[in-house]
């Protein structure tokens, strides 16, 4: 089970932030962020699902799922990595799909890392920084708080 502590005071008006600390090591927790048979087990809170799910981790590598709602919704998503520090952070952003095509509806970019603390537990970090504040809003309330602290316990769970 991980930890809850205190969600940090975000930067901006645009940006929502979740911090978790968990006994998992970070090594794990960024396998389940970078493998794509992984990554469906715990990315949406349940009961939604992920299919369609392909990741090229790199720099300038692309990724593409498909969350599926409980009443047959399905969100394509697909955008780029700008930023990859194995182990220690992911930079992704939906500005852009695969091979740099702008995405003319952009909506955040997501910042994600992943820290060995001195106790020896991990602290991650999710950022979500929106291009507008209208944006960062409606996240807000899709419910990106519990949403993203529940795919996190999702995380935490297949990584043990």
């Amino acid at each position: 089970m991980s930890l809850p502590v205190p969600i940090e005071s975000p930067l901006s008006e645009r940006e929502l932030v979740l911090v978790r600390e968990t006994d998992v090591p970070r090594e794990k927790l960024y396998a389940g962020w970078t493998t794509a048979e992984l990554y469906p087990q715990w990315f949406c809170p349940k009961p939604w699902t992920v299919a369609d799910v392909e990741l090229d981790v790199r720099a300038g590598g692309f990724s593409r799922m498909t969350m599926c709602g409980p009443d047959g919704e399905r969100f394509p998503n697909q955008g780029v990595y700008l930023e990859i520090v194995p182990n220690e952070k992911i930079v992704f952003t939906d500005a852009y799909f695969a091979n740099w095509e702008p995405n003319p509806n952009p909506f955040f970019t997501g910042i994600i890392t992943f820290e060995t603390l001195p106790n020896g537990k991990t602290r991650y970090t999710a950022r979500g920084l929106h291009w507008t504040k209208e944006n960062c809003e409606k996240h807000a309330a899709m419910g990106f708080a519990e949403g993203w602290a529940k795919a996190f316990d999702q995380l935490v769970e297949i990584c043990r």
